[in-house]
């Protein structure tokens, strides 16, 4: 069997001023929106071009910016889900394609459309 690929397409993090976070990367980094859920007043998830998903929690105990989960895009969605099996990792309530890793980590496999995989490990992000 093949070693399947994928790429991290995002990273979840909770944070406890979403419009901080959105300002911020928007302005140093120039990541723009590219999903909301909610309003573009108040946000409940908030999704940029660039890969970063910041998730409001307002009353967030833990230190600001703490990873939530991240979303991996899978060439084959199945196959990837297979070879996890072999880690240790248990399925969360999310759905099949959400998995708990032994050290807590959550993991979000999402199917890539067809040949986004390569198209996006193509990109050199330092050319």
């Amino acid at each position: 069997m093949s070693t399947p690929r994928a790429y991290v397409e995002h990273v979840a993090i909770w944070v406890k001023d979403i419009h901080w976070h959105i300002k911020f990367f928007r302005d140093v980094c120039g990541m723009t929106m590219r999903e909301v859920q909610g309003t573009l007043e108040e946000p409940v998830q908030y999704w940029t071009l660039g890969g970063m998903q910041f998730m409001t929690k307002p009353d967030y105990a833990g230190p600001e910016g703490r990873l939530g989960h991240l979303g991996v895009m899978c060439e084959d969605l199945e196959a990837a889900l297979a070879a996890a099996q072999a880690f240790g990792v248990t399925e969360m309530p999310q759905g099949r394609n959400w998995l708990r890793l032994p050290d807590g980590l959550a993991v979000e496999f999402i199917q890539a459309s067809a040949g986004a995989v390569a198209r996006a490990l193509a990109i050199d992000p330092r050319a």
